[in-house]
C-alpha cells in the first residue's frame, strides 16, 4: 500500500471501468505508475510483481472533476480537502460567479466576496501571488483556476454602484491579462450580486478582451435566474459571441414557483446557441440553492434556511420565516438584524433539475461555499448524492453517463486532455467505488459528513483518501490550460 502512497507501481485488479468517456463498464485491471496511468487492460497485459489492490465487485472511474467551487480559500486553509476527496473529487474549478480570491488585497469585504472565507485570506494583490502560494504549499486536490470580473471591479473601483470608466476597465483588463498569463483558465462573471450588477455587457466586452489572445472561457452566474433569465442568457451568449469563447452557464436553474419547467426552454435556447458557438453548463442535483441573504430569494422560495449570521449568530440552522417570528420584525427589518448572512433557498423543482442534470451539455458541479456554518450539504455530497439518488434510485442517469459527466466531459470543456478518462498516458486521477453502497450522508440539516462508498482516492498517483479518512499526502497540481478549445 506504501506504493500508492509514494506515487510508485500499483496495480487496481479486477474491477468494473468506468473509464470517463461515457463507454459500458467493462472489467479491467488498471496499472498507476508514478503520476500515470501506466495500462488499461486483461491480467495478462500487466507485468507480474506488481503491488496489487483487490477491487473485484468494484467500479474504478476517473477522479472526478467538481466544475463549480468555491475553493479559493480553503485550499490553503485545509489543503486536506477532505469534504471533496471523500466524494471522489480530485480536481476543483475555482473563482467561479466572479468572486475569486485575488487579486485583491482587503479587509472589509463587500458581499458576496466574503463567502469565500475570512478577510484574512484575501491577501495576494495579484493572481500569480496566490497560485505561487497554492504552490508551495499543496493540496490534496488539483485546481483549474478561474479569475472573477467582481474582485477586479472591487480592486479597479472605489465605487462598484456604476459603470467603470475607459480607465477602469483598462485596470481591470491588465488584472486579467495578468491573471491569464498566470494561469487562469478564464473569467468569471457574477451580474446577480450588488458590485457588479452595475456592469453593463459592453463593461464586461471589454474587460474580457484578453481573453480572445489567450482562448480563455467565460463562465457565468446570470443577471436573473427567474423570470428574465432567458435575457440573462442572450446577454451572456452575446458576450461569448463577441470573445469567440466557449459560454459556461454556472449553476444553471430556473429559480421561483412561475418559473418551474421552463428548463425545457432554457436547455432549447442553449441547443440552438450551440449550433452557432460552444456553450455548456454546470448543475447540482439538489432543489436548493445557497448564497448570501437576499430578500429576493426570500421571496421567491418555499423555504429559506440561514446558513450564517453575523447580526444574528444564533439564526444559524434555522428557517428565515422562524426568526422573523421570533424578532417579531418585517422581512425587511429582519433582513437588516441578520445581516451579513447568508442562506439556503429551496426554490427549483425537481423536475427541472433532473432535467438540466440529464442534459448532454450538463457537468457536475457543486458549488459549495466550504467556510458557512451551515453549509449546504453539496459542499459535501454533491457527487455522491448523484450517484445514489440519480443513477442507482431514479435512475434518471446510466453510471457510466453519470460519470462521464463528472469527468471526460468536464475535462474536455476546460482543456484538460490528460485528465478525465482512465486511459495509458493520462494522469493517474482515480476513484474506487462500490456502486451499491455510494451515497452522500450530508443532509440540510446536518450538512458536514463525509459520504460513503467511495473506497479509494488517488490523485496523480497518491492516494489521498482511504474509504475511511484523508491520508495526509497533498500531490494536487495548479492545472495548465490546453491551447486547444472543446
Amino acid at each position: 500500500m506504501d506504493a500508492a502512497v509514494k506515487g510508485g507501481r500499483l496495480l487496481l485488479a479486477g474491477g468494473l471501468v468506468v473509464d470517463g468517456s461515457g463507454a459500458p463498464p467493462r472489467r479491467a485491471n488498471v496499472l498507476l505508475e508514478g503520476d500515470r496511468i501506466a495500462a488499461v487492460g486483461p491480467s495478462e497485459s500487466i507485468p507480474s510483481g506488481v503491488p496489487r489492490i483487490d477491487v473485484s465487485g468494484r467500479v474504478v472511474a476517473p477522479g472526478f472533476i467538481d466544475s463549480h467551487t468555491h475553493d479559493d480559500g480553503y485550499l490553503l486553509a485545509h489543503p486536506d480537502m477532505k469534504p471533496k476527496v471523500s466524494q471522489g473529487i480530485t480536481t476543483v474549478v475555482t473563482g467561479n460567479c466572479g468572486i475569486s480570491l485575488a487579486p485583491l488585497v482587503r479587509q472589509a469585504l463587500p458581499q458576496p466576496l466574503d463567502l469565500l472565507g475570512p478577510a484574512e485570506l484575501f491577501r495576494f494583490p495579484t493572481f500569480r501571488g496566490w497560485i505561487e502560494a497554492l504552490r508551495a504549499s499543496s493540496a490534496a486536490v488539483n485546481v483549474i483556476p478561474l479569475v472573477g470580473h467582481t474582485t477586479l471591479r472591487v480592486n479597479a473601483m472605489q465605487d462598484t454602484q456604476r459603470a467603470a470608466t475607459p480607465q477602469e476597465i483598462e485596470q481591470m483588463r491588465g488584472l486579467l491579462s495578468d491573471a491569464l498569463q498566470a494561469g487562469a483558465f478564464g473569467m468569471s462573471t457574477g451580474t446577480f450580486y450588488p458590485p457588479a450588477a452595475h456592469a453593463p455587457t459592453e463593461e464586461i466586452i471589454q474587460v474580457g478582451q484578453p481573453l480572445r489572445a489567450h482562448g480563455g472561457l467565460y463562465a457565468t452566474h446570470l443577471r436573473d435566474e427567474a423570470d428574465q433569465i432567458v435575457s440573462a442568457m442572450d446577454e451572456a451568449l452575446e458576450i461569448g459571441r463577441a470573445l469567440d469563447c466557449l459560454v459556461v452557464f454556472s449553476h444553471h436553474k430556473l429559480a421561483g414557483g412561475r418559473n418551474h419547467g421552463r428548463s425545457v426552454e432554457t436547455l432549447g435556447l442553449l441547443e440552438h446557441a450551440a449550433r452557432l458557438q460552444p456553450v455548456c453548463l454546470d448543475c447540482h442535483p439538489y432543489p436548493a440553492t445557497s448564497t448570501m441573504l437576499r430578500l429576493d430569494r426570500v421571496r421567491i422560495a418555499q423555504r429559506t434556511l440561514i446558513t450564517w449570521s453575523g447580526g444574528y449568530p444564533q439564526a444559524q440552522g434555522r428557517d428565515f420565516a422562524d426568526v422573523q417570528r421570533e424578532l417579531g420584525l418585517d422581512d425587511e427589518q429582519t433582513l437588516q438584524r441578520l445581516s451579513p448572512a447568508g442562506a439556503i433557498y429551496f426554490l427549483m423543482d425537481p423536475a427541472d433539475v433532473e432535467r438540466i442534470m440529464a442534459h448532454p451539455f450538463g457537468m457536475v458541479g457543486s458549488d459549495g461555499l466550504p467556510f458557512d456554518k451551515h453549509p449546504h450539504p453539496r459542499q459535501w455530497g454533491t457527487f455522491t448524492n448523484v450517484l445514489r439518488t440519480l443513477v442507482r434510485e431514479r435512475q434518471v442517469l446510466s453510471l457510466e453517463a453519470a460519470i462521464h459527466k463528472m469527468t471526460g466531459l468536464a475535462a474536455m470543456y476546460y482543456g484538460v486532455p490528460d485528465r478525465g478518462l482512465l486511459a495509458p498516458g493520462h494522469k493517474a486521477d482515480v476513484v474506487v467505488l462500490d456502486a451499491a453502497r455510494v451515497t452522500d450522508r450530508a443532509t440540510f440539516e446536518q450538512p458536514i459528513q463525509a459520504s460513503e462508498g467511495i473506497e479509494q482516492v488517488f490523485v496523480n498517483g497518491q492516494r489521498v483518501w482511504d474509504g475511511e479518512r484523508t491520508t495526509g499526502a497533498l500531490p494536487g497540481r495548479v492545472l495548465a490550460r490546453s491551447s486547444g478549445r472543446a
